[in-house]
């Protein structure tokens, strides 16, 4: 890879965005204006790094002509030992620009919604998917996003049948996205009185959260609305009016319901961006399933009904299936601890980028 070239054109490609963000009629125009800040800010990274890189570069030309030059024997000196030390350098930050080079996902930025849906394995599905809820919920507090309930249905001793978040902040979608698929649990439940393992599973799905800026259009012909009182828990507080609302696309039969707010209209609101967001999120299932077909990669294809995890509680371990990893602290994941598992998907999802970049010079 020619690390010199591919620096100047994201410099270059940097330096083109300020330039249009400057324009007036980009000022007046907010979907562009948003587009052009989110790459923006996308390759401030990269632009960094490829500047330090580019300048170490000329510095290094540089010694090398001073090093060349026998009429100062002082000056030749220090020009050795400051090649020297540039050479030590120069790959290291060649290393790191290798994978900051990989394209970057237009939609990490984003937020998500975060859906949890027991599976196999009956109430004590429900319970495990109430367990990844909790899960979710201590890692998101520690990363210091926000993370609110749109609807949920509780399981009939514990946990929940399904429940639908929306987690906000900055790069959401690119740490969470991997955590898609199926999750299942190894345990010996409450109510087993023989002491037997019991296997059950809950699925999860991490979708990209779409907002005001995505042109994607619903036609008023094909949606249904229907209102009913929410229900769950909640006694007195329970709103007594018709404000939860569900939406069915009829040409895709996805539906989708919000419960959370007291205002049918808010509840509305919310329902409608889960629509949108599941109507982009089918967009960038079908793209993620093309790169994958050509990869043969499992990680990150959005297959959502591949077991990605198990979660072995009499042996305290966590293993992810996609990248062999085995951890011996399933205490500690179970209370958020799952950075070690995100990093070592994004990294191998990294380092098969990497290898198509490479082959493709």
């Amino acid at each position: 890879m020619d690390y010199f070239s591919q620096a100047q054109k994201v410099i270059e490609r940097s330096e083109e965005t300020e330039a249009q963000l400057q324009r007036p009629e980009i000022l007046s125009d907010l979907a562009r204006m948003t587009e052009l800040n989110r790459l923006h800010k996308g390759l401030a990274e990269t632009v960094a790094k490829a500047r330090e890189y580019v300048s170490l570069l000329a510095d290094q030309a540089e010694w090398e002509k001073a090093a060349a030059d026998g009429s100062d024997a002082e000056m030749q000196a220090l020009a050795v030992d400051e090649l020297k030390a540039l050479r030590e350098k120069i790959p290291a930050v060649e290393e790191k620009l290798k994978f900051l080079f990989i394209p970057k996902d237009p939609n990490d930025e984003r937020n998500v919604i975060l859906e949890i849906r027991a599976g196999t394995g009956g109430d004590e599905a429900s319970i495990f998917a109430g367990d990844l809820w909790r899960m979710y919920k201590y890692y998101i507090e520690n990363r210091r996003w926000k993370v609110s309930v749109v609807s949920e249905s509780e399981g009939t001793v514990g946990g929940f049948k399904e429940l639908v978040a929306e987690v906000t902040g900055d790069g959401v979608y690119g740490v969470l996205k991997y955590e898609s698929g199926v999750h299942r649990v190894q345990r010996v439940p409450e109510t087993e009185a023989q002491g037997r393992v019991h296997t059950s599973a809950a699925s999860v799905v991490v979708m990209a959260m779409a907002d005001e800026m995505d042109d994607i259009v619903i036609k008023d012909e094909d949606l249904r609305v229907d209102t009913y009182r929410s229900g769950g828990a909640g006694g007195q507080h329970i709103n007594k009016t018709d404000s939860a609302v569900r939406l069915t696309h009829i040409p895709t039969g996805i539906v989708v319901a919000c419960q959370d707010e007291r205002s049918q209209h808010k509840n509305r609101a919310k329902a409608m961006n889960q629509l949108k967001t599941k109507l982009l999120d089918a967009q960038i299932a079908a793209r993620d399933a093309k790169e994958a077909a050509a990869r043969k990669s499992q990680v990150g294809t959005g297959d959502r009904s591949a077991k990605i995890r198990t979660y072995n509680f009499p042996q305290g371990r966590c293993t992810d299936h996609r990248v062999n990893l085995t951890l011996y602290k399933l205490d500690a994941v179970m209370k958020g601890d799952i950075q070690e598992l995100i990093d070592a998907l994004a990294m191998e999802a990294n380092a098969e980028k990497l290898r198509e970049l490479e082959k493709a010079g």
